[in-house]
């Protein structure tokens, strides 16, 4: 007969089997969390397992709601491993967060199903049951083996599939070995019930596990007693959507000079003093070294970060003393209030070496950076993302935007704009990029992907039955500055079987600091067959003196002295262009928003108009449609 007194006992175990349930989802989150219940979890399993083993073999000298209950125990926690090793696997490649938890939730359906099913095997027999013979299997006793193999699987698809989440492959090794071995754990758990192998090799991957991605060692500074970068990189990753932190930047001014100065060995001495005095006068604030001299503090908001900043100046007034050793440093401070979240761990780290960067360079006054400038920083981090992926995988795009006849209104030329997409397929404008690409270099191969697939579009079209004569190619200063500049696009010319003449570059009025370089330039690329227009003319410095040296075809008059006129009209801008006129350039109006606009331009003398009153910048694909003559 079964004993009642166990009734009590499993409505307990239940309670505290959905507490886990649904607890599941908030601890995932937190890696290190997880790893403890991890370990707390197989200590049970570990701990039950030889417990009912020992009430199993001598089941007639134990109460049988104790057996019961050191059984259901065991099968209780056994299930759990399994949930508890995946949700490991699972936060270690950061693959949970608030838009998913509840397909998280889902996953864990069978792991409900498992635990109502063991603990109610004392009224069903459906896992085990104690006999007059003692412990007896029940038909669905191997549940334990597909549960486990089961979240297994999960593992291992988390691990091929998401590897690219994991920063160190040290890391990504150790978490697929952990699968292995624990793959191989329930194969001979299978093989040989009776002996008690499966916690061994779990206490293997654990072990494993530890030494690779929880070892403290990994996590301290070597020369000091504050944390280091790699343990920064973690606890905000880890804690990213939680942070209600401030973070004080300490930063010794010119760490490299005093280097020279007092040598290696002596500033080193110094980073542990500096290190051991702010562990331990602020124990309420984390500290982390990252390296040449800077230390981030993170600590709770409710601090005083005014006083600490004070107290640190003050101490950095006074040498570091310790033996023979005797150094004079100077702080600069950084002070930064913190959002709940970040982009990443990384973006958040090149802000702040930005910030230490201005305290390095600075005075000693304590500098302030807000959480929108990181917002600011991210989003130019993320363009800059975007522009290397785009440029790598030659997915840089051309948008053609129209150049009419002001007297016809007829389609004459066209611009060649570029642009590039972020990762939800929007468009990003040139003005996101472009001085980005002039920043780190990219410009080159930016220009001359748009320059190749310019060239490839006239090629496989037939542009003249649009209209086009001609069609624009931007060249940003630094491009022009290329000494081999006409022979690469010569080459282009060349492989696309392109007229030269089909091709108009646009250089705008930097690019004429240099007037021996401008003129070498275009008389090279004029001797390849190219012509030059000058672009946004009005808000640089030439004068007509210069531009008459220039063999220009056109100067498109910048939109910012279209619109001057338009608004309130004078003689400047029509003696201007009747000069331009005089010295054989073309004239081309940016800007035109209106017919209005468009019909005074053309009465002051502009050759060609340009703006969203014709046409904003189309794809290659829409420009077709748009001006072919089956279309029209």
């Amino acid at each position: 007969m079964w004993n009642f007194g166990f009734v009590i006992p499993s409505f307990l175990i239940i309670i505290i089997v959905l507490m886990f349930y649904f607890s599941l989802p908030r601890l995932d989150i937190r890696k290190n969390h997880f790893f403890l219940l991890l370990l707390i979890v197989e200590s049970v399993v570990i701990s039950l397992d030889i417990f009912s083993s020992y009430a199993d073999n001598n089941y007639r000298d134990f109460p049988l709601f104790l057996t019961y209950l050191l059984n259901v125990g065991f099968f209780v926690a056994f299930y759990a491993r399994g949930a508890c090793f995946f949700a490991f696997i699972a936060s270690s490649f950061r693959i949970v967060n608030a838009k998913n938890i509840r397909r998280y939730n889902v996953i864990h359906i069978p792991l409900l199903i498992s635990e109502v099913l063991a603990i109610t095997s004392p009224w069903t027999g459906l896992i085990f049951s104690i006999t007059d013979d003692g412990y007896v299997s029940g038909p669905l006793y191997n549940i334990l083996y597909v549960l486990f193999g089961y979240y297994l699987f999960l593992s291992f698809m988390i691990v091929f599939l998401f590897s690219r989440n994991i920063r160190r492959k040290r890391h990504y090794y150790s978490l697929f070995f952990c699968n292995t071995i624990l793959l191989v754990g329930i194969i001979l758990r299978k093989l040989f019930p009776t002996l008690l192998l499966m916690d061994t090799f779990c206490l293997i991957s654990i072990l494993i596990v530890y030494l690779a991605t929880e070892n403290p060692e990994f996590y301290l500074e070597a020369r000091g007693s504050v944390f280091n970068a790699t343990a920064f990189r973690d606890y905000i990753d880890e804690n990213n959507g939680r942070l209600r932190h401030k973070i004080l930047g300490v930063v010794v001014k010119n760490y490299h000079e005093m280097r020279d100065i007092y040598g290696g060995r002596q500033i080193d001495a110094g980073i542990v003093l500096i290190s051991n005095y702010l562990t331990q006068n602020y124990k309420d604030i984390t500290t982390f070294y990252y390296r040449k001299g800077r230390f981030i503090m993170l600590g709770n908001k409710g601090l005083d970060y005014s006083r600490i900043s004070a107290e640190i100046k003050e101490r950095f007034k006074r040498p570091w003393r310790a033996d023979e050793l005797e150094l004079y440093l100077e702080a600069g401070l950084v002070q930064f209030d913190m959002g709940s979240r970040v982009q990443s761990a990384d973006s958040l780290l090149n802000f702040l070496i930005r910030a230490f960067d201005k305290a390095d360079k600075g005075s000693d006054e304590l500098i302030f950076v807000s959480d929108n400038e990181l917002r600011i920083n991210e989003d130019e981090t993320a363009i800059k993302r975007h522009l290397e992926t785009a440029v790598d995988n030659d997915k840089v795009e051309v948008f053609l935007q129209p150049l009419v006849d002001a007297q016809t209104e007829t389609l004459k030329g066209a611009e060649a704009l570029c642009r590039i997409r972020d990762d939800n397929n929007n468009i990003l404008p040139p003005g996101a990029f472009i001085h980005i690409a002039e920043a780190n270099g990219r410009i080159n191969q930016l220009g001359e992907q748009v320059f190749e697939k310019t060239c490839r579009f006239i090629s496989e079209h037939d542009v003249r039955s649009l209209g086009l004569e001609w069609i624009n190619v931007n060249l940003s200063p630094i491009q022009f500055m290329k000494s081999d500049l006409a022979e690469r696009f010569d080459s282009i010319i060349r492989k696309y079987n392109v007229d030269p003449h089909m091709i108009h570059l646009e250089i705008t009025e930097e690019s004429m600091i240099d007037e021996n370089l401008l003129h070498r330039q275009i008389t090279a690329m004029q001797e390849k067959g190219f012509s030059f227009v000058l672009d946004d003319y009005g808000i640089g410095y030439s004068n007509l003196t210069r531009l008459k040296k220039c063999s220009f075809i056109n100067v498109k008059l910048d939109m910012s002295l279209v619109w001057d006129y338009y608004k309130d009209p004078d003689e400047i801008l029509p003696s201007m262009i009747q000069a331009f006129k005089h010295m054989n350039f073309g004239i081309t109006s940016e800007g035109i928003e209106d017919k209005k606009m468009a019909e005074m331009m053309c009465s002051i003398g502009c050759d060609l108009l340009q703006g969203y009153y014709y046409s904003k910048p189309l794809s290659m694909n829409d420009f077709l449609r748009k001006y072919s003559p089956l279309h029209t």
